[in-house]
């Protein structure tokens, strides 16, 4: 299967928005692709984060990442939270996820981060497995709360 992974802008807004719709949903979110372009055309526009969109040699876009840019205050450098991460269903397997994560990773080499980090739901099994397996590693120094405002 070919598959081109490059950067996301306004140009590839449409498609985007319907796998970040798709992503929400699997995150128990209701279908809302209002919501999903707004969203996105706003973090596009400001630059707010950096958009990775795997498109399948069709041109169908079959996955996405999304990248948001933070500091480590210990560190004294640039990290980036790898928020999102999504693959459709009928092109799972294929080494697309992976793909997407290899960008992420040179893009924050690039960049000169010192790391990026990630959480995934507890059940998401699938996607924790395919982390694991190209480097990524649970971290046993630090719990994750959350604090709903």
């Amino acid at each position: 299967m070919s598959v081109e992974v490059r950067l996301a802008g306004l140009a590839e807004l449409e498609a985007l928005v319907p796998l970040f719709d798709a992503y929400r949903q699997f995150y128990g979110r209701p279908s809302d692709l209002g919501v999903a372009r707004t969203f996105l055309q706003e973090r596009i526009e400001r630059r707010e984060s950096v958009i990775f969109i795997a498109f399948l040699e069709s041109g169908v876009g079959a996955g996405f990442t999304q990248l948001f840019p933070s500091f480590s205050s210990v560190g004294a450098a640039r990290t980036y939270v790898l928020n999102d991460l999504f693959v459709v269903p009928a092109a799972r397997r294929a080494g697309i996820g992976g793909r997407l994560l290899a960008t992420a990773a040179a893009f924050g080499r690039q960049a000169g981060a010192v790391r990026l980090t990630l959480s995934t739901g507890v059940t998401n099994l699938r996607a924790q497995r395919l982390y694991e397996a190209v480097g990524w590693r649970r971290n046993p120094e630090f719990s994750e709360y959350v604090l709903p405002l």
